[in-house]
């Protein structure tokens, strides 16, 4: 019995790398699509978003499955608990991937080269999904942590692109209404890293049974 569970626990790490991937590779789309202005990339965000979704409907009943029928003891449970929570910060993760493919698309816009600390966001939020889906995979609490402390950088470039647009726009070198969507952008990429944050804080609660307070 307990070796069918240990199976499907390695198929719950499985899937939630792969889902983890799924919302990397949709940032990077995003960024990709900002600073080429490609509609067309920005397209392929919005499907990656779908396929997010889906693996969350299935990981889900994989954890339901787990918690009905194997009676997991308290360090399983907690493990299946957070993974539950993971997926949802993932699926929010796509969704906002895909808000910001969706600006791209409708404004027709690109990022102007002034702003270069948002394509910095873009791949700081990036690598903070990548390792905290990691993290709970190797049950790597040391590398949680340090997902946990890479918000604060990303909260100060955040604060810059904003300073920068500002300056921009009182100085007249960037259009009003272009401004607003770049930060809109930064502001959506900022929620991607507090999700990444959330999701290292259940990670830290599935081997310590201690949860912070979630950000969201």
């Amino acid at each position: 019995m307990r070796n069918r569970f240990d199976r499907q626990m390695e198929s719950l790490n499985s899937q939630l790398t792969h889902m983890g991937e799924l919302c990397e590779v949709a940032i990077s789309r995003a960024a990709m699509a900002l600073r080429n202005g490609d509609s067309n990339q920005a397209m392929n965000v919005v499907e990656a978003d779908q396929e997010i979704d889906h693996m969350e409907k299935d990981i889900e009943r994989l954890c339901l499955r787990l918690l009905l029928q194997q009676q997991p003891v308290a360090r399983d449970l907690r493990q299946i608990s957070a993974a539950l929570k993971m997926i949802t910060d993932m699926e929010r993760i796509g969704d906002q991937a895909s808000d910001i493919a969706e600006i791209i698309i409708s404004a027709g816009m690109n990022e102007t080269n002034e702003i270069p600390e948002i394509d910095k966001m873009a791949s700081a939020v990036s690598k903070m999904v990548h390792d905290s889906v990691a993290s709970y995979v190797q049950r790597d609490l040391e590398l949680a942590r340090e997902v946990i402390e890479q918000d604060d950088a990303v909260d100060e470039l955040f604060e810059t692109v904003k300073r920068k647009l500002m300056r921009l726009i009182s100085a007249g070198d960037e259009d009003g209404s272009t401004a607003i969507d770049l930060i809109m952008v930064s502001k959506y990429l900022e929620r991607i890293g507090d999700h990444a944050t959330n999701i290292a804080e259940w990670v830290e609660f599935s081997i310590t049974g201690v949860h912070k307070e979630s950000h969201i």
